[in-house]
């Protein structure tokens, strides 16, 4: 009999965790997300929530959070700052335990993003345009040159990609600034309700209602990438985050969508997800966290990512970086390496400048043998270093050609 117990408790343990989970105490958490690396801070109605053993619990800190619905989490430093819809923004220097606000040149209180760019602060607001602190929130300067039209000051998200600074806006599509916010220009994609971005190597990604738009060329150009996506009440899609070389989308009644890579067609990932009106999502500690209308849900990326294949199950008797098969490519090819020894592993692809297109793979792994596709659309043809690290000391980095 105890045998037969531990056993139905094992599947019952397999089938919760295979599938979305409803995290218990996060009602009023479901609007933005951010981490120091350790540590899990969620925003909604509520206040501010954290999490300090990857979800499993929640407690609320909103000492001094005079405005409870915040929209948006960043930190700057070790400053944490969250900005609230209709309080301005407020700014924590002991992780959450105490808030004070910081609205100093603030004439809109109305927050919907903010964003960091170096040691500057950028808060969108909800008819105000955009605002600019250069030291820890303690004052603001509205920096709206060049958004023009009524709809160009409501600033729904905001990011930053390359040495450029992007505004998603309800209604006039995005606007991008060079001058680090002192002027905007309108993109291509404008007239369009823009509600998050991601990037994904050099590729920028923007959620619309509508549909996500990609560029691979730092705004100056958008095609449609929505092949896949579906919501009861049209394509509405409200976050984006990127894991490696797969980008996540939520859909507000629509649920949770991945691309393997960019240029792939989306796939449903929704199994037990029954709240599927979603508004942030984030990738934490080796799980999808997804904000929706009843609170935060959870689910492991091993469960819905099969993109790093364990080739052999046998231990291999050294730490070995195989050549890229094909190569030359075009626009992907498989990556295959082997590790005698566990630990924590990085898998990025270079190009010849040192800079960064792509994550592959950034998790715990196993010793053994694995191959990962590399997909390269949107990257200039030429040569690109891939490097592999594992964290007991092995670093093994090949050459690989694009040719297009």
């Amino acid at each position: 009999m105890k045998v037969l117990i531990t056993f139905l408790t094992f599947l019952l343990f397999v089938n919760v965790n295979a599938q979305w989970v409803l995290l218990s105490g996060t009602y009023g958490a479901s609007r933005c997300f951010v981490d120091d690396g350790v540590n899990l801070f969620a925003g909604g109605g509520g206040g501010v929530f954290l999490s300090t053993n990857n979800g499993n619990s929640w407690s609320s800190i909103k000492q001094g959070l005079t405005n409870t619905d915040v929209r948006s989490l960043v930190f700057l430093g070790t400053d944490l700052f969250a900005g609230t819809y209709g309080g301005g923004v407020f700014r924590s220097s002991n992780n959450g335990t105490n808030w004070s606000a910081v609205n100093s040149g603030l004439t809109d209180l109305e927050i919907n993003c903010l964003t960091v760019s170096g040691t500057n602060l950028f808060a969108g607001t909800d008819g105000g345009g955009i605002f600019l602190s250069t030291n820890l929130g303690q004052t603001w300067t509205q920096v709206n040159s060049g958004l023009t039209g009524i709809s160009a000051k409501y600033v729904t998200s905001i990011i930053v990609h390359g040495n450029n600074i992007y505004a998603g806006t309800d209604g006039s599509g995005v606007y991008i600034s060079i001058n680090n916010g002192q002027s905007w220009i309108s993109s291509s994609l404008g007239g369009r309700n823009v509600y998050c971005f991601s990037v994904s190597g050099t590729n920028l990604l923007a959620g619309t209602y509508g549909g996500v738009y990609l560029s691979t060329d730092y705004g100056t150009n958008w095609s449609n990438a929505s092949t896949g996506l579906t919501g009861s009440t049209g394509i509405d899609v409200r976050a984006l985050v990127t894991s490696g070389s797969s980008v996540f989308a939520g859909i507000y009644n629509g649920g949770v969508f991945y691309l393997n890579s960019i240029g792939s067609n989306w796939i449903e990932a929704n199994t037990g997800l029954t709240s599927k009106s979603i508004r942030s999502l984030t990738v934490f500690q080796g799980y999808l966290f997804a904000g929706a209308g009843n609170g935060i849900w959870r689910r492991p990326l091993s469960e819905i990512i099969t993109s790093v294949k364990q080739s052999s199950s046998g231990l291999p008797d050294n730490f070995t970086l195989h050549q890229n098969y094909p190569n030359p490519f075009n626009p992907s090819t498989k990556i295959t390496w082997q590790s005698p020894v566990s630990g924590y592993t990085t898998l990025k692809v270079y190009d010849v400048l040192g800079r960064e297109v792509a994550l592959l793979v950034n998790e715990y792994l196993n010793a053994g043998s694995y191959e990962v596709e590399f997909n390269a659309f949107g990257l200039s043809s030429g040569v690109y270093l891939c490097r592999l690290i594992n964290n007991s000391g092995y670093s093994k980095t090949i050459k690989m050609l694009l040719s297009k």
